[in-house]
């Protein structure tokens, strides 16, 4: 990589912008292409599954080898790790925040009850404790963050789901039976949500593995995250 494509790799890491290392194989050409312009001189305009081949990547962060009309280009994905909102400073969620950094994700713990959002019982996690219908706005979740909401308190999960429903947040889940969950929807569509929106909310929230102890729906939650962001 020379010195020029490498001052561009790094401004768009310092900019958030995903994007891919274009290596063409036969006589080793460079280029980065990034989300906003999936065909280019490496990549070539003629194919769809090379823009698609792109997309791929930088949706899994995983890189891959494509065929062009100019030969084998290799893709090299950076980009952002991903993102984990936890609404709710619970006990499940002091099993799940260490879990998901294990994981690499990225974790923010949002609560804005008094005694909850603590360093003791967060240690090293960046914690929020304001009200999400002020914190979300600036959370801003994107296509690389999930939003787990485990307070069981509509005063502080229904807004944080609502910026969440807005966003292109990749996972949506939160805490609750089957009942809570229907409550919720009809709370969310009285709001005007549609039903194919609604349906984007994991309700009880993680796999279906029989977790009772925090640490084990912890589990369920992460596993059933990780299932969305690779799938």
């Amino acid at each position: 990589m020379n010195a020029g494509l490498l001052r561009e790799l790094v401004a768009a890491q310092a900019a958030g912008r995903d994007v891919v290392l274009a290596t063409r194989l036969s006589d080793g050409a460079q280029e980065l292409v990034g989300a906003d312009a999936p065909s280019s001189r490496l990549v070539g305009p003629e194919g769809a599954s090379a823009a698609g081949a792109v997309a791929e990547a930088l949706g899994t962060g995983l890189p891959r080898t494509v065929q062009t009309a100019a030969g084998a280009v290799f893709l090299r994905p950076y980009i952002r790790p991903p993102r984990l909102i936890i609404v709710g400073a619970v006990h499940i969620a002091q099993a799940l925040v260490p879990m998901a950094a294990i994981a690499g994700f990225q974790v923010t713990v949002l609560d804005p009850r008094e005694g909850f959002a603590t360093a003791e019982r967060f240690p090293g996690a960046e914690l929020l404790k304001e009200w999400p219908d002020e914190a979300m706005d600036a959370l801003d979740p994107d296509r690389r963050t999930a939003v787990v909401a485990l307070t069981h308190d509509p005063r502080i999960d229904d807004p944080a789901l609502v910026a969440a429903l807005r966003s292109d947040a990749f996972y949506l889940g939160a805490l609750g039976s089957r009942k809570t969950q229907g409550a919720r929807t009809e709370r969310l569509a009285a709001l005007g949500f549609p039903k194919e929106s609604l349906a984007r909310i994991h309700g009880p929230v993680g796999l279906p593995i029989g977790a009772r102890t925090p640490e084990e729906i912890a589990v369920a939650v992460l596993a059933q995250v990780i299932g969305a962001l690779r799938g």
